[in-house]
């Protein structure tokens, strides 16, 4: 099968971002089975790449702005896909791109749509109303006009059901198994040494909850570094918030975008790793920090307890004082968050694998694709439940 990747920025991933992650390490699996094709941003991805090892780029044009970035690219890719690059599947990532499900099946009809629901965008705090509006519209748009929807978290999935009365696959984000990198580079630059600093991961957006993690260490009596990986995305304001809010503390570094080798650094040697985010699909750096054998102390919100009722702690979501009370808990018991770290590493490695999720995204695009030579589906067919049928469908 021919299978183009659209809405992510681009890869190789270069900054944060979980959906680039995502895609970047289905795409490179699927490749050796697939003709893969992943469709980037030039201001992301450089226009002159054309492989990623064995994944074909396309580099399109797009309005590169904060309202107008993915809308236009996922617009201009899918024209390319369905009628020049002719794939069989169009894969689109994200419910902003998904505005645009319908389009593939007007400008060629066989081509099947499928739709990774990585997450509720419109909850974030970054968007105005209008772009909250056309997000809620790019949910019902993927609901209506995907051939198949996959939810990254059961939350999502019963999100669906309970909001669209839709059918969808849960298909969680992956990790692979990881090695264990001493404390080198993040030393050298950042004067970090292991189990002596306190570790989130996530783009400075308002909605990952930086701030709430910061006001909770300002109230520790620890020697603990706090280290907040993660750079803008377009939320600069945000960002010079956080460094007012830090009020120039020395314990609490910034070190920006991050990737490679300091990364697993910096996830290898940390003592505890923390999501304050208020709003998640399922935090594939979650996911990374307990591969790396480490506690997570996370909000209790609904995508993240499929990961905390086996293997982590929860604060109350936004909760300053009760994120301050965990904290102060774990690290006053380092044993427990040696075994709690053990736990995570071993149930994510079970039960999150890319190998699985690659197997199970298989069998989504074979069934979508046993039906190119059918007679074509109604483009404004309902999409309800039929009756009888389970919406549970998870990863074996």
């Amino acid at each position: 099968m021919k299978i183009a990747m659209i809405g992510q920025k681009g890869i190789p991933v270069t900054q944060g971002g979980g959906v680039e992650k995502h895609v970047q390490e289905l795409a490179l699996r699927l490749a050796n089975t697939h003709e893969i094709l992943v469709y980037t941003r030039p201001a992301y991805t450089a226009k002159t790449l054309a492989h990623y090892h064995n994944v074909r780029l396309i580099s399109l044009p797009t309005i590169n702005t904060k309202h107008f970035d993915a809308i236009t690219h996922t617009f201009i890719s899918i024209i390319h896909a369905t009628l020049k690059a002719k794939v069989d599947v169009v894969h689109i990532h994200s419910v902003g791109p998904a505005l645009l499900a319908w389009l593939p099946r007007i400008l060629h009809p066989k081509t099947r749509v499928v739709v990774t629901f990585h997450s509720m965008d419109r909850q974030h705090q970054k968007w105005g109303w209008l772009a909250r509006v056309m997000l809620h519209l790019g949910e019902y748009m993927a609901m209506k006009f995907a051939h198949e929807v996959i939810t990254v978290s059961k939350a999502l999935q019963s999100y669906t059901y309970e909001s669209y009365r839709k059918i969808t696959t849960y298909i969680p984000n992956g990790i692979s198994e990881t090695t264990h990198q001493p404390a080198k580079l993040i030393t050298s630059q950042f004067g970090l040494h292991p189990e002596q600093y306190i570790l989130s991961v996530s783009r400075l957006v308002r909605h990952k909850g930086i701030h709430h993690l910061i006001n909770a260490y300002e109230q520790l009596s620890t020697d603990k570094k706090l280290v907040i990986v993660g750079g803008s995305a377009h939320t600069d304001n945000y960002v010079k918030e956080l460094r007012v809010l830090a009020k120039q503390n020395y314990n609490i570094i910034f070190t920006g975008n991050q990737m490679g080798a300091i990364l697993e650094e910096l996830f290898s040697n940390a003592y505890l790793y923390v999501l304050p985010s208020e709003s998640e699909g399922l935090s594939l750096a979650l996911l990374e920090a307990a591969a790396y054998g480490k506690a997570v102390l996370a909000a209790d919100i609904p995508a993240n307890e499929d990961i905390l009722k086996y293997c982590g702690v929860s604060f109350k979501n936004a909760n300053i004082a009760d994120l301050k009370q965990q904290l102060t808990y774990l690290l006053a018991n380092p044993n427990k968050v040696k075994q709690l770290g053990a736990q995570a590493q071993q149930h994510v490695l079970e039960n999150y694998h890319w190998k699985d999720i690659v197997a199970q995204t298989n069998i989504i695009y074979r069934k979508v694709y046993q039906t190119i030579k059918q007679p074509a589906l109604e483009l404004f067919q309902p999409t309800g439940l039929k009756p009888g049928v389970s919406i549970q469908k998870t990863v074996s």
